[in-house]
């Protein structure tokens, strides 16, 4: 029992680093012309869709109804995920309406970024945690799923950063700062996962809900962003490669 559960941290403390140190792949856009990559993040963007969907509805939500006499429940709170990310998103959404104007040396948008970004990746630490409480499988099945949401976004955090007038190097280290906050969530998930019986569950019907939120309200819009046939066919089989990823953890986790 000792042994498993110092795997678990274990387990979750890796993870957590390594979405931590995902920020680092902003500094891309410094040495790659944004019109090369662009593609290949259209394409990160449709694998991260099907992971996010896949790892709901093949891991997430069959263990938590799995693992409780209450489906109710279950069902609540993955509505409650869905919700507690739009008001997330509500936040993000403000952070960008006030970017328009420059009147500081370091414009207030790329603070608030830093907030947002900060509460976002606490958040994570904390669904890859409990997912792990479950089990190995579907903890490292949800960070997988992080992990692809986050490469698009950590760019466009980047990207944020430099805009408000930060300097290269000073906006990389602020965003590595903030995806530290991950591993204070997971810890914090840890913590509470031993002391309250079924946290565990109502976080992974959470993280279902938030999952199919982003990737619905979020992802699946900047997808349709990209016209052309030939980017539509490779953002298909981005989306059922990240689904079917989900699924080979399924059967052979």
């Amino acid at each position: 029992m000792v042994a498993m559960r110092w795997s678990v941290w274990l387990y979750t403390l890796l993870s957590v680093l390594v979405i931590s140190g995902i920020s680092f792949i902003g500094v891309i856009t410094l040495v790659v012309d944004r019109r090369r990559i662009q593609p290949i993040v259209f394409a990160m963007v449709g694998l991260a869709v099907g992971a996010m969907l896949g790892d709901a509805f093949i891991h997430l939500l069959p263990e938590a109804f799995a693992s409780t006499r209450a489906p109710l429940a279950v069902s609540l709170n993955c509505l409650a995920g869905m919700m507690i990310f739009f008001m997330l998103e509500k936040f993000l959404l403000w952070r960008h309406d006030h970017a328009a104007e420059h009147t500081h040396p370091i414009h207030p948008v790329g603070y608030i970024n830093l907030i947002a970004d900060g509460l976002h990746n606490f958040i994570d630490g904390v669904l890859v945690g409990a997912s792990y409480l479950v089990s190995v499988p579907i903890g490292l099945g949800t960070t997988i799923a992080v992990c692809l949401h986050e490469i698009p976004q950590e760019i466009g955090d980047f990207g944020v950063l430099l805009h408000a007038g930060f300097t290269s190097t000073r906006a990389l280290w602020l965003n590595f700062l903030t995806a530290l906050l991950a591993i204070a969530g997971a810890v914090l998930a840890l913590l509470l996962g031993a002391r309250i019986e079924h946290f565990p569950i109502a976080v992974l019907a959470l993280t279902a809900g938030g999952f199919i939120y982003i990737a619905g309200s979020d992802l699946v819009p900047e997808l349709h962003k990209e016209r052309q046939p030939k980017q539509a066919a490779v953002q298909l089989v981005a989306i059922g490669s990240g689904i079917g990823l989900m699924l080979l953890l399924k059967l052979f986790g």
